[in-house]
């Protein structure tokens, strides 16, 4: 237990539509649910030193669900940014959205960048959403912008400096996953090489402070040793 707190937390929200569906209700009253619970693991995450948290919220790939969750989603996202605005900025909030712009209508995107200016003068914990995000696109993304850059030869670091967090977001140490699944889906495929998995058979609306607090706990109790050998061989 004598390692840090990681710096950079990343979490895959899963599981809203299962949690909804064990309720009887639409997929949607589990999405609504799932975004409590984001303010309540910010909060914890702010007071437990950690400078960056980076949520799951919406993938390239999401475009396929039903046009009502779809939009339904659109709509949640826009009350968050509404609703919680004032209480982000109160908390030291700084705020950055990772993903395409493309497909996301106009006024979303205006909201978006009203609240991302709106909290940019703040210096405590920096949330990330990936919305319209991919890992595969990212990357593509990355490479195109140093193409138009007639870039030559490139390397990790020119990558790195591309992708949509930029070269100060560093890499998560910790990603948490809820529902149980054993998947990567698409998400930070260039920023996970090396971090550490903790998957939890939790739904995301039921995931607590709680069991954050397990998850962080797990993660210092391992040693990460980057492709090298353990300390005592």
């Amino acid at each position: 237990m004598n390692k840090k707190v990681p710096k950079h937390i990343a979490i895959i929200m899963d599981g809203n539509g299962r949690w909804a569906k064990s309720k009887g209700q639409p997929r949607i009253f589990g999405h609504k649910a799932g975004m409590k619970v984001i303010k309540n693991i910010l909060i914890e995450a702010k007071e437990l030193g950690i400078k960056y948290l980076t949520l799951y919220a919406f993938s390239t790939e999401n475009w396929k669900r039903p046009e009502d969750e779809v939009k339904g989603l659109m709509f949640l996202l826009k009350e968050y940014l509404k609703k919680e605005r004032k209480d982000l900025n109160k908390n030291n909030v700084k705020l950055k959205f990772l993903g395409r712009r493309d497909n996301v209508s106009k006024d979303v995107l205006k909201l978006m960048d009203e609240t991302v200016e709106f909290l940019d003068k703040n210096d405590g914990i920096t949330l990330n959403i990936a919305f319209n995000y991919g890992g595969r696109q990212e990357i593509i993304d990355a490479v195109n912008k140093l193409l138009l850059e007639k870039k030559e030869k490139i390397t990790e670091e020119d990558i790195q400096k591309k992708l949509y967090g930029g070269p100060e977001l560093p890499d998560p140490e910790l990603v948490i996953r809820t529902s149980g699944e054993f998947r990567i889906s698409n998400f930070l495929l260039w920023e996970i090489a090396y971090s550490e998995f903790y998957i939890t058979n939790t739904l995301w609306p039921d995931f607590s402070i709680k069991e954050f607090r397990i998850a962080i706990l797990d993660y210092m109790k391992r040693e990460r040793r980057f492709g090298g050998l353990s300390n005592d061989k």
